[in-house]
């Protein structure tokens, strides 16, 4: 049965790739988080590395402004605190007028993420090291890409402390953290650097994509969860995870955005995970790292250690970018390629240089599916050749069954003995089918987790290629002034799941199930309706792309079936002959 055995690859396939997506991935992180947690770092945690909380002091903060190409803001100049960024180039919806993407929010605002770097004492230092309610100076008004920002502090003890703050023309900070030492004695600080998010997000996607702590530590990739930094965090410093090592970045992701902390590389560093309850269901989740080694500021002398800081989009070729001018290890793994990355990833660049030569992702995609059938055909012509013999002993393999139907055994003897004579494998019409589902599941995630199908036009009414379809069957496509998807998420019906399912239909047409089985025979002849409903919620690139695979298939198929069709009197010709010679 075609289909049958076309469902089941696709079902077990389907099972296999979830597996390694979702469930392994998940208890490999578990162990390597105890592994972590059993060796904590010798140096203050970043979770605690700023005591004092900040103080309402009834008048607004006095700010350092942003304005660069893609991004515009300002930093908080009490406590040195970038928390107020807005990227240009990002809207929240495709609707015009929509507010600008922000990435970073001050405190006390709905959703507070920022990112802060200072300096904590050694055990047993006395030096006032600045906190959240310190003031800082800056030499200029406004940080551009052209204009760096010194922000200043005297501590009164005869130390300086000072954060040099530049920007590039996307969403990388650099900064310069330096002691001034005018004591008499030397001094031993920990510079440190985090992010920090007062709020739990809605995590939108799913088992597909990672949102929560992440961090690239000795080339060592860690996903954590909200939820397990709240269970896991240990009091009195309230570390959930934390790892030792040389470099790295590490930061907190959503599905498009990355605000992220990168020591100096060549630093040996301890990065954690931490969370602060903050009274009932709140709390703050730090993520961040602190030097193990203590910056030892002589005196009369100065000491200077360097970070970068990124709080943006998570594109994949400026990632790239970062990763080999600023040596950042994995930095691309910020964008959630999966456990296949050595094939998801190459499948993205594909679709991002035809999106690049085509000026349109909806073409892009249907550009790579044309490349991906015709690098398949070879393999579906052996597959479409196994399912015509197949199909054409299906006649025979029923007659066996009646004959056999009360001896399971003997019926496999016969079976096996009748795909030896015709020279058929019944499991050679699944073999291309597999080989291909994980080009097509890669795919699928490419299509899920990068930014570049965002707010993607198409054609038509099709403005944002990773939302569902607009239109709906149930407000008759816009002449209804009602939303019956509030009632039910199942009563959104748009034009291209429909066209989706109408190709689905006509492709079981080209490969009728046979009807040996009533009630499965009945169960196939639902898919369609079911698929279609299915796909009627997912983003509308993908239904555009599995419509377009579909038209594909079928013309393959009858290309394929006609070639075999041509070439079947050549194959009996030479059983003519033999004709005559039995009337000896």
């Amino acid at each position: 049965m075609d289909i049958k055995r076309f469902m089941v690859a696709t079902a077990l396939s389907a099972v296999v790739l979830v597996g390694f997506e979702y469930f392994l991935p998940q208890q490999h992180k578990t162990v390597e988080q105890q592994a972590d947690t059993a060796t904590p770092a010798p140096a203050p945690a970043a979770g605690n590395a700023t005591a004092a909380a900040p103080v309402d002091t009834g008048q607004p903060d006095p700010r350092l402004a942003i304005d660069a190409d893609r991004v515009h803001g300002s930093l908080d100049l009490r406590g040195a605190r970038l928390d107020d960024l807005v990227l240009k180039n990002y809207h929240e919806t495709v609707q015009p007028g929509s507010p600008l993407v922000r990435v970073l929010e001050p405190r006390g605002q709905a959703e507070p993420n920022l990112v802060e770097v200072g300096w904590t004492n050694v055990s047993g230092g006395h030096v006032s090291v600045p906190d959240a309610n310190t003031v800082w100076t800056a030499d200029h008004d406004t940080l551009t890409q052209a204009q760096p920002v010194t922000l200043s502090w005297d501590n009164g003890q005869g130390q300086v402390f000072q954060i040099g703050i530049a920007i590039d023309q996307n969403y990388m900070f650099s900064v310069t953290q330096k002691v001034i030492n005018h004591g008499g004695e030397a001094v031993s600080l920990y510079p440190f650097s985090r992010v920090e998010r007062a709020y739990t997000p809605v995590e939108t996607g799913g088992y597909l994509v990672h949102e929560g702590p992440i961090s690239v530590i000795d080339h060592r990739l860690d996903e954590s969860s909200y939820k397990s930094l709240r269970k896991g965090a240990v009091p009195p410093g309230n570390i959930a995870w934390t790892k030792t090592g040389q470099g790295g970045w590490a930061g907190i992701t959503d599905k498009y955005w990355l605000s992220a902390v990168i020591p100096q590389q060549d630093s040996d560093v301890a990065g954690t995970y931490a969370y602060q309850p903050t009274g009932g269901d709140k709390g703050i989740y730090d993520v961040g790292f602190t030097a193990r080694a203590p910056l030892v500021v002589a005196a009369g002398g100065d000491a200077t250690t360097a970070s970068h800081v990124f709080a943006g989009a998570k594109e994949v070729p400026l990632l790239e970018k970062y990763e080999s001018s600023l040596h950042i290890p994995d930095f691309w793994k910020a964008v959630d390629f999966g456990w296949f990355a050595f094939l998801t990833r190459p499948i993205f660049t594909v679709l991002d240089w035809l999106n690049t030569m085509l000026g349109n992702f909806g073409l892009a995609l249907m550009a790579f599916t044309l490349l991906v059938k015709a690098l398949f055909f070879p393999l579906a012509t052996k597959q479409f050749h196994s399912m015509g013999k197949m199909r054409q002993l299906q006649p025979k393999i029923k007659a066996l069954r009646e004959r056999y139907k009360d001896d399971q055994m003997a019926l496999n003897q016969q079976m096996i003995a009748l795909y030896k004579q015709e020279k058929v494998n019944p499991a050679s019409g699944c073999l291309p089918m597999l080989l291909q589902i994980p080009v097509f599941w890669c795919l699928y995630k490419d299509l899920y987790v990068t930014i570049e199908m965002r707010h993607a036009p198409f054609f038509g009414w099709i403005h944002d290629l990773s939302s569902f379809d607009p239109t709906n069957l149930f407000t008759l496509f816009g002449l209804i002034p009602w939303n019956p998807s509030v009632i039910s998420p199942m009563l959104q019906l748009g034009l291209w799941p429909i066209a989706f399912g109408l190709t689905m239909f006509a492709q079981m047409r080209l490969n009728p199930t046979p009807a040996a089985d009533p009630a499965q025979q009945k169960m196939f002849q639902f898919m369609p309706i079911i698929f279609t409903f299915f796909m009627a919620r997912q983003p509308s690139g993908l239904v555009i792309y599995y419509c377009w695979n579909n038209l594909l298939t079928m013309a393959q198929q009858t290309l394929i079936q006609r070639r075999m069709n041509r070439g079947a009197p050549a194959v009996a010709a030479p059983a003519k002959p033999r004709l005559p010679a039995g009337k000896k």
